[in-house]
């Protein structure tokens, strides 16, 4: 028998769909940042540094800042102000690419090319049994499409473009560009306008040595793919005294984390009121339960993650305010007289505290030592970091993405042999908390030398802290002192800024890097560990 042959077709083209259709996401993303991590190391490595006399960094050292800035977990192993200016174009170049928000529209476009895909599959013209196995081989396929039609005319979609969850996907994914591209074109302009017109804030960078565009775009993109880098060697301990530059820096972290989906939905609002997509802009704005079938049936075609349900977006909101509050009270009554806030008058205080409670979901920009900072106030840093950005208080029940997903499936044999296999995959995970403790073991054996040689810079808090960082892909770290040292090693020892990681050993660095994979893919496990019953 003659092989299957699709008129049009192409290598390329049948690899993309091979890919895009055979490959389970969390394999796809895998491949991505992996790729990423190492075109951004050869070119660190290729791109020379700022200063020739300086002693080059290892290959891991800059392996570790590629995978660092591609995760977005700012951990640093390098200081800051060693990279030229071409290596720090790069790496902005590796946190937008990185960030959540990117990739998600990324996985927007793919959604897009399958809904069509699935659109035009019931009138691709083949012959003989080759089109009777070609529907058998797509047969999930076509069976989702059939739902989703009968989801349509539940809703009473027409055949001319309401219906059309492609289109949905589509205008979904041009309003998060236009999101992008306007936060960050106006956050450059302004923190370029702040530097111009406040002359100590620029003093500080022309000090160091520093471009003021590249010091702008590459703070714009790092604060609001939640990375966490900034070019100056102590990060915004620098600009402690500027509560301006702060409160510029703080919004983007919000825009691009917690708050994303809350601006979403009032980007979509807007637009509605404004274009004439208003039909599709109200089934994206009005999305899940309270929406009714066709909010339902685009929610579950779509499937954007970021794009709650009404009652659990304001709800977040909620959430969000009240975390920052507790911080904020918390630093503000164990940190006010502090010496990390030493010299500020009482509001650059008061934005300093905002600024570490903001950071702490999950940018990791500090203006405060985290090495001096109270105990109990370095604990709830560790657990806002563990928490994912969407973590919500609900006290009224709202249904989530999977039952929609669930009703708008058919209910057939192979679709539940197919769910029975996954839950048996998601019970045979472990919780993410299983995991990063299996990690911090992991750390304490390859660092055991070191934890008893320097117990205070190595204390097990200062590792859990580091790990919970790299897996929320926060940042924070307390750092390396040569002062904390028990038994003073004279003068091998050298102050660096960089995070406590950048002394740890080779093992210790590669798992490091393991677990911020790991949280950068941590959306892909939170359901490990359900097979555990605990009463």
């Amino acid at each position: 028998m003659p092989p299957l042959h699709v008129p049009g077709s192409s290598t390329p083209r049948k690899f993309y769909h091979l890919v895009l259709f055979h490959v389970h996401p969390f394999w796809i993303q895998v491949l991505y940042f992996l790729l990423i991590s190492v075109l951004g190391f050869l070119m660190l490595r290729v791109l020379p540094m700022k200063s020739s006399s300086v002693p080059r960094p290892s290959a891991l050292d800059l392996l570790f800042t590629s995978v660092s800035a591609t995760t977005v977990s700012s951990m640093i192993a390098v200081e800051m102000e060693s990279f030229s200016n071409a290596q720090l174009l790069l790496m902005t170049l590796l946190m937008l690419l990185g960030g959540e928000v990117f990739t998600s529209m990324l996985g927007l476009h793919f959604t897009c090319t399958k809904l069509r895909n699935k659109r035009e599959t019931p009138h691709n013209n083949l012959h003989g049994n080759s089109l009777e196995q070609s529907r058998r081989r797509h047969r999930p396929m076509e069976m989702e499409a059939q739902a989703a039609a009968v989801q349509m005319e539940l809703a009473g979609f027409n055949k001319d473009g309401h219906g059309d969850f492609a289109s949905m996907a589509r205008l979904l994914m041009f309003i998060v560009l236009g999101y992008i591209l306007v936060v960050h074109i106006a956050g450059y302009a302004l923190i370029l306008i702040y530097l111009s017109v406040v002359g100590s804030a620029r003093a500080v960078l022309v000090r160091k040595r520093i471009s003021l565009s590249t010091f702008s775009v590459f703070t714009v993109v790092s604060s609001f793919a939640n990375c966490g880098f900034v070019p100056t060697n102590e990060g915004m301990v620098s600009f402690k005294s500027f509560p301006g530059m702060l409160l510029l820096v703080m919004p983007h972290i919000l825009l691009g984390n917690t708050l994303f989906p809350i601006f979403l939905r009032l980007s979509i609002t807007a637009l509605e009121r404004v274009t004439r997509w208003r039909d599709l802009c109200e089934l994206l704005r009005d999305r899940g339960p309270g929406g009714g079938p066709a909010a339902a049936a685009a929610a579950a075609a779509i499937g954007y993650d970021h794009l709650l349900p009404g009652p659990r977006t304001w709800f977040l909101a909620l959430t969000v305010a009240v975390f920052l509050a507790v911080q904020l009270v918390l630093y503000c009554a164990m940190e006010w007289g502090s010496g990390g806030l030493g010299g500020l008058n009482a509001f650059q205080k008061l934005v300093a505290a905002v600024f570490m409670s903001v950071n702490s979901r999950h940018s990791g920009e500090m203006v405060v030592d985290l090495a001096t900072v109270s105990s109990a106030v370095v604990v709830l840093y560790v657990l806002m970091m563990y928490l994912p950005p969407y973590t919500t208080f609900l006290p009224v029940a709202v249904e989530d993405d999977q039952q929609q997903q669930n009703e708008a499936q058919p209910h057939d044999n192979s679709t539940s042999k197919s769910s029975t296999s996954i839950s048996i995959w998601h019970n045979l995970l472990m919780s993410p908390l299983s995991c990063l403790t299996i990690f911090i073991v992991v750390i304490c054996i390859t660092e055991r030398r070191q934890i008893a040689r320097d117990p205070i810079n190595f204390s097990v808090l200062n590792i859990v802290v580091e790990v919970i960082s790299a897996y929320g892909n926060v940042g924070f770290s307390t750092g390396y002192s040569c002062s904390r040292q028990v038994t003073p090693g004279g003068g091998c020892c050298k102050d660096a800024w960089v995070s406590l990681s950048g002394k740890w050993s080779v093992e210790g660095k590669l798992t490091l890097m393991a677990i911020m994979f790991y949280g950068r893919l941590k959306k892909f496990s939170m359901l490990g560990g359900q097979a555990w019953r605990l009463n």
